[in-house]
């Protein structure tokens, strides 16, 4: 019979201390286990296992390339899989900038299956912290926690995935008014995700999560974005067109769009890359824009076959009798975030009736800023 697997990730040390603490008090003979990861960089990584009583095993693992990737397939799934004959429920206490998706899906493999089965994906949160930390623009290197040598990914950006991502979150620490504050700001960044107090945790000994139907979740072509909303100073909203954006005028308007929002995310299409959907992702002023593969719309009909389930569902639900799937859908969260005014920028970005009927032969010859990164992307 498979053991079950917790995932507990979080920036913040003490939340994700005090969660695992709860899941081993509460589950006589659970064990955890956790890679310290501040020496990462020069090869070296302290792996600790634990149970409810203290500290079972340190060790020192020498990594032949310093990661997270090569610290999960070299030490954190065989070490698991021992520990498995004889625990009744695994934890693995993530380091606090690793993000919980890659470990998840390296846990939820055919070759552990068998002998392990991930039940849940928890997010540990200072319930103080939480509201700043999604705003602060400092890369990991800069505070002394980077996953890698040369990890060049920021605090935010990485709560962000935190959070986005679990199957549930959970509260640790401040007084009621943080707790109450840090619950209005995840509702809005991820309201379909239950959010717990460290002194209820979820249940984590029942069915494995479908890690497929977690990356849906979050992967730019099927994202289950936010909806409009408002929660006291805080304002969610969400722009969606059909019409197809000017790539020289979006370019214009990205550092605005960044800095009036806390976090913005979606998928949208440029004139003159009608094929291409666009993913926009960005947290605490910093935006990212990658090519996130084609729209189904520019695909041959046969092709859909080889797409998922959720993916053609998502194309579905929207689609165009002239567009087919492409669309602007965008949303932007932050303290008392004027609607209006982001909603005319991003239309002012649109293309103008008459440059919509000229056509793509003509949006073809658009200057287009984004080039010199989507191309690179493409070519990589």
């Amino acid at each position: 019979m498979s053991i079950p697997v917790v995932l507990v990730a979080g920036l913040h040390r003490s939340a994700r201390a005090a969660a695992v603490d709860r899941l081993l008090a509460e589950h006589p003979g659970s064990v955890a286990i956790h890679h310290d990861l501040r020496s990462v960089t020069q090869g070296r990584v302290r792996r600790v296992v634990r149970d409810r009583s203290g500290v079972l095993e340190t060790s020192d693992v020498q990594l032949a390339h310093g990661c997270v990737t090569c610290t999960v397939r070299e030490d954190l799934l065989p070490r698991l899989v021992r520990l498995a004959a004889a625990a009744s429920l695994l934890v693995v206490d993530l380091w606090d900038s690793v993000e919980p998706r890659s470990v998840a899906e390296a846990i939820d493999c055919d070759e552990a299956r068998d002998l392990l089965r991930l039940t849940a994906v928890l997010t540990a949160l200072d319930a103080e912290a939480t509201p700043e930390d999604i705003t602060r623009g400092e890369r990991l290197a800069e505070i002394g926690r980077p996953a890698a040598a040369g990890d060049q990914r920021y605090l935010a950006e990485v709560l962000a995935r935190q959070i986005e991502y679990p199957t549930g979150l959970v509260l640790h620490g401040g007084d009621d008014e943080d707790v109450e504050l840090s619950r209005r700001v995840l509702a809005h960044l991820a309201p379909v995700t239950p959010v717990h107090e460290v002194t209820a945790m979820p249940e984590v000994t029942g069915a494995a999560v479908c890690t497929a139907e977690l990356a849906e979740r979050v992967d730019p072509a099927t994202a289950q974005l936010p909806c409009d909303a408002r929660t006291d100073e805080i304002v969610t909203m969400v722009w969606r067109s059909r019409r197809p954006l000017h790539p020289a005028r979006l370019f214009e308007a990205v550092d605005e769009l960044v800095t009036e929002s806390v976090r913005s995310r979606g998928r949208f299409w440029l004139a003159g890359r009608a094929e291409r959907m666009l993913a926009w992702d960005a947290v605490a002023g910093i935006v990212s824009v990658e090519d996130a593969g084609p729209w189904l719309a520019a695909l041959p009909e046969a092709a859909w076959e080889m797409v998922s389930p959720a993916r053609r569902m998502a194309a579905t639900l929207d689609w165009d009798a002239e567009h087919g799937d492409r669309i602007q859908h965008l949303v932007f969260t932050g303290p008392d975030l004027d609607r209006d005014r982001i909603r005319a920028l991003l239309d002012s970005c649109l293309l103008t009736e008459a440059e919509e009927q000229a056509g793509p032969g003509a949006w073809a010859g658009y200057h287009d800023p984004f080039a010199p990164i989507l191309d690179l992307q493409e070519i990589a």
